[in-house]
């Protein structure tokens, strides 16, 4: 071996070491940012969906603790009809159903009602008249009926 010979005196080739995990490419820096602003879309979009459907949520338990305590009463034919109405002052607000009496009433639930209207007509009658009499013709049971197929219609 020739000690002038400038080849022999070079060494193996090393790799260089590598950069580690930390800090991460600009890449993965966009993705993260691009991922935290779908999350925060994510959960922001929810509760905005879940508040604009709580009315729905709370009829629909009204009308279960209605069914659970039903009885031939005036007063529970009274919130019955209280519960379609709030109901239909969320979907219709621009008829103002808040404010229907009566016939008037009657014709609103029959209108919104998508079938049969005609059959549903003595019920929708009997329904609101039985919020001031004393004792209803019509049992409980069939109210139920007709509520939860009008509220089942708005929901």
């Amino acid at each position: 071996m020739n000690n002038q010979d400038p080849l022999a005196q070079l060494k193996d080739i090393h790799l260089p070491e590598t950069g580690g995990w930390w800090p991460p490419a600009p890449g993965w820096w966009l993705l993260a940012a691009l991922c935290l602003i779908a999350l925060i879309a994510l959960v922001w979009f929810g509760k905005r969906h879940r508040k604009r459907t709580l009315w729905k949520r709370q009829a629909k338990a009204e009308l279960e603790r209605l069914r659970q305590r039903a009885c031939n009463e005036p007063k529970w034919y009274g919130e019955l009809n209280r519960l379609l109405k709030r109901v239909a002052r969320q979907r219709h607000a621009d008829r103002h159903p808040e404010s229907m009496t009566g016939a008037q009433w009657v014709d609103f639930l029959l209108e919104t009602l998508p079938k049969d209207r005609i059959a549903s007509r003595p019920t929708a009658e009997a329904l609101v008249a039985a919020a001031w009499q004393p004792k209803s013709a019509l049992e409980p049971r069939n109210a139920l009926a007709f509520a939860s197929l009008w509220l089942e219609a708005q929901l």
